[in-house]
């Protein structure tokens, strides 16, 4: 076991690297943006958003570039399953859990849309090069609709968490900006390195480190801003905010790897990580649903509908129960 101790270091190191980075990353963009006179909403929904999802982005690049595709798509599925087992699970278990209702309506058609067009990209168990085009095309479009949307119905805390942001100079936000991205695409080397290294290792697939070590601690980020918030009592986005970061994952992440190498997939990428996936989301959305329609036959008409902790709990369960399937098979 000696021998993968640079492999355990490096994949510390590299998610260490990773969170530290996308952070000066989004610190710089938004600075910058914020000085240009940009609103709030629009680098909450852009800027914000894609850097927060930076780190799962690059490292599948990396891994793509590298020829470890089956980590990118684990890091993509994994990262997902994380963000509603793990993050969500986590937030709700500490506080009830708010969701807007427009998530019912809005946000939620268009995650169950294209997780479907996921599962159709995933069925044949090849990711090709032009239907992996075809989902990044959709991600200008989603943003062009997302931002007019938002401008015309502003939500006042995704508002307020970007004027939280630390404002500098120009000069200081391209430093930080162009530090953060260095720091970005070294971290993910180390990552990917550390990661195939410790799979070949240990016998284990690509795949599985990706669904699990590398998702996990990509999403590290995300599970600790939402229980921060939580503590404070700041978390109504929580929800809305793993919405975006699993698009980003179906629409950005996953693609870019099918775009740089077209990848030939083990069937269990469907039939095992992809139906885990849409299970969890499924559960969210009906969960939600459900919420609303027990909310709208009372005399509660209030716009927030909040998931109890027994919810988070369940999600908890599920997360570890896929861990029980995946790691006898890996």
């Amino acid at each position: 076991m000696n021998e993968l101790l640079p492999a355990y270091i490096a994949i510390i190191a590299g998610l260490v690297g990773l969170v530290w980075g996308a952070d000066r990353f989004v610190i710089g963009a938004a600075s910058a943006a914020k000085n240009f006179g940009i609103s709030p909403m629009v680098i909450g929904l852009t800027i914000v958003s894609i850097g927060t999802s930076a780190p799962e982005i690059i490292v599948s690049i990396n891994a793509a570039l590298e020829g470890s595709g089956a980590l990118a798509i684990g890091n993509a599925l994994g990262s997902n399953l994380a963000n509603i087992g793990l993050v969500l699970g986590i937030t709700a278990l500490i506080a009830p859990l708010p969701a807007q209702r427009h998530l019912v309506f809005q946000e939620g058609p268009v995650l169950l849309f294209v997780t479907a067009l996921v599962g159709y990209c995933l069925f044949d168990q090849i990711l090709g090069r032009t239907e992996s085009l075809i989902m990044l095309t959709l991600v200008p479009l989603l943003l062009w609709v997302t931002v007019k949307y938002k401008a015309q119905h502003p939500a006042p805390e995704e508002v307020a968490e970007v004027e939280n942001l630390a404002t500098t100079s120009n000069a200081a936000a391209a430093t930080w900006f162009i530090i953060g991205l260095l720091v970005l695409l070294l971290s993910s080397k180390i990552l990917v390195w550390g990661a195939t290294t410790t799979a070949a290792g240990m016998g284990v697939s690509e795949l599985v480190i990706g669904l699990t070590v590398v998702a996990i601690g990509t999403s590290l980020p995300e599970l600790a801003a939402s229980v921060t918030s939580a503590l404070r009592g700041h978390h109504d986005i929580a929800i809305g905010n793993v919405f975006g970061s699993n698009l980003f994952n179906f629409l950005a992440v996953m693609p870019i790897a099918g775009v740089i190498s077209p990848l030939q997939l083990d069937s269990a990428v469907f039939y095992r990580d992809y139906l885990a996936v849409t299970a969890l989301t499924l559960l969210l959305l009906g969960a939600i649903a459900l919420r609303y329609c027990k909310q709208r036959n009372t005399e509660d008409k209030a716009t927030t509908i909040h998931l109890s902790r027994k919810f988070g709990g369940l999600m908890l369960v599920l997360y570890a129960l896929y861990f029980v399937v995946l790691l006898p098979t890996s």
